[in-house]
């Protein structure tokens, strides 16, 4: 229907994040995953054995900065990294400013994203965008 936004509903989170832990167990990487909607609100989650605690809050801060954003929060990362220090301040991502999370984008809109951490950043960005890909 015109004027219909897409969303993710079950089906999609529970591909998006089987997807995602194949990939990781693949490379035998203790993760946690999260998959929230376009207001950051947790959809679905997992956390991988072996995976420190702390993993499970800063896998949904990325996530929910990445879908509030509309972007992957590599970006804030990148703008820190850059100097602009006053950056900081935005609280409303600030705990996750870490590469990790990737939108999820259909028909232009961000329907959702997906965060990760428990390994490298850009690993965990690399499981993020596996578990997009099997949408």
């Amino acid at each position: 229907m015109p004027g219909q936004k897409a969303y993710l509903n079950q089906l999609d989170v529970q591909k998006i994040l089987a997807a995602a832990n194949a990939h990781a167990e693949k490379n035998n990487w203790a993760v946690s995953i999260a998959v929230v909607d376009d207001g950051g609100h947790l959809l679905g989650f997992t956390r991988r054995d072996n995976c420190p605690p702390v993993s499970t809050y800063i896998a949904q801060e990325k996530g929910r900065a990445s879908a509030l954003g509309r972007r992957e929060s590599k970006i804030y990362e990148d703008v820190i990294n850059g100097g602009r220090y006053s950056f900081l301040n935005a609280t409303a991502v600030l705990q996750g400013t870490l590469e990790g999370g990737v939108n999820i984008v259909v028909d232009g809109q961000t329907i959702g994203a997906i965060g990760v951490s428990g390994v490298k950043s850009n690993e965990d960005a690399e499981i993020a965008k596996a578990g997009i890909a099997a949408l």
